[in-house]
């Protein structure tokens, strides 16, 4: 139930601190048992002719229910003032995946932050468990140019759409966009398998991350070091990229760090050759930390934005005193 009283910048701020704090739950998150429900209806439906409009039809029998629920228990929530928002705070924290997603990156990070004690086969196996494309043949820079490639990428997906979507239409679009997100990553695939049942999944993610998508990237330029450059960027690399949303992410972020990105890649076995993204130098092991810091700035632009209007009426209040 936001609002903007300065109810929402708080909610917010702690979820992200039980992010910071507690990283997903280990236990009992409810995305598991929401995964298992698609993978049975997959397997029962995606078979046959027709699959475009099965695929459409479990994504809503998926998703529209637990919508609907969540819009319900908002409504019962909020007559009860101030603590209606405990229900946000712990819905928006479970939809936050930052912490974890630091937690994936950790061990690629350490594998190859010295030039002397560098670990492949174990920054592989780390990149590996969070992107699609194959990583056995994949050398140190490859390796940290996908590494910062997924991290831009999951800041829009994992933190930025949520808090985006909280604000804009409270639990149930925070709800609506995280599970969405989670059946692009189950179905929204070009293989033989997912190209047709998995349509739907894929353009309503598209469609939910396209706002905060842009939103972040414009984000990146204004707290750049290269504003100028992180535009041009954003405006000829990013909207020409295969994906208008991962490509304006990744293009600004690249350019707010002054690195490239892009270039060859290989999916299924296939390789491509990808267009860049950024300017500048190559990627380094200290680029890593530098995309989080980039991160933080721009979630520190967005909240003070969200608590703008509460410190105008205090500073208001105060001349008036």
């Amino acid at each position: 139930m936001p609002g903007w009283d300065g109810a929402v910048a708080i909610v917010i701020a702690l979820a992200l601190l039980l992010d910071f704090l507690l990283g997903e739950p280990r236990r009992a998150h409810p995305l598991v048992g929401f995964g298992r429900a698609a993978e049975v209806l997959e397997r029962r439906f995606n078979s046959g002719n027709r699959r475009v409009l099965k695929g459409t039809a479990c994504w809503l029998l998926l998703i529209v229910p637990v919508v609907l629920l969540v819009l319900y228990l908002d409504g019962r929530s909020a007559r009860w003032g101030w603590p209606g928002y405990v229900d946000d705070v712990v819905l928006l924290y479970l939809a936050i995946g930052w912490r974890s997603m630091g937690q994936h990156v950790a061990p690629i990070e350490a594998a190859l932050a010295r030039p002397d004690t560098i670990d492949l086969p174990q920054a592989r196996a780390a990149l590996a468990m969070i992107v699609s494309r194959d990583t056995a043949a994949m050398d140190a820079p490859a390796l940290l140019g996908a590494t910062v490639e997924t991290t831009l990428e999951n800041s829009a997906d994992a933190l930025f759409a949520s808090l985006f979507w909280y604000v804009v239409a409270g639990p149930a679009g925070v709800v609506a966009h995280r599970l969405a997100n989670t059946l692009d990553a189950m179905w929204g695939y070009r293989s033989p398998r997912y190209h047709a049942f998995g349509r739907c999944a894929a353009r309503m993610d598209d469609a939910l991350n396209l706002l905060p998508a842009q939103l972040l990237a414009l984000t990146f330029a204004l707290v750049s070091p290269y504003p100028a450059k992180t535009w041009h960027c954003i405006f000829t690399q990013g909207w020409r990229w295969k994906s208008f949303n991962a490509g304006a992410v990744m293009a600004s972020g690249a350019a707010a760090l002054g690195v490239v990105l892009g270039g060859p890649a290989c999916y299924r076995g296939q390789s491509v050759v990808r267009p860049p993204l950024g300017w500048g130098r190559a990627v380094a092991p200290g680029d890593l930390a530098r995309v989080r810091r980039l991160v933080r700035r721009s979630l520190g632009a967005w909240l003070l934005v969200l608590a703008m209007p509460t410190l105008i009426l205090i500073a208001a209040a105060m001349v008036a005193v």
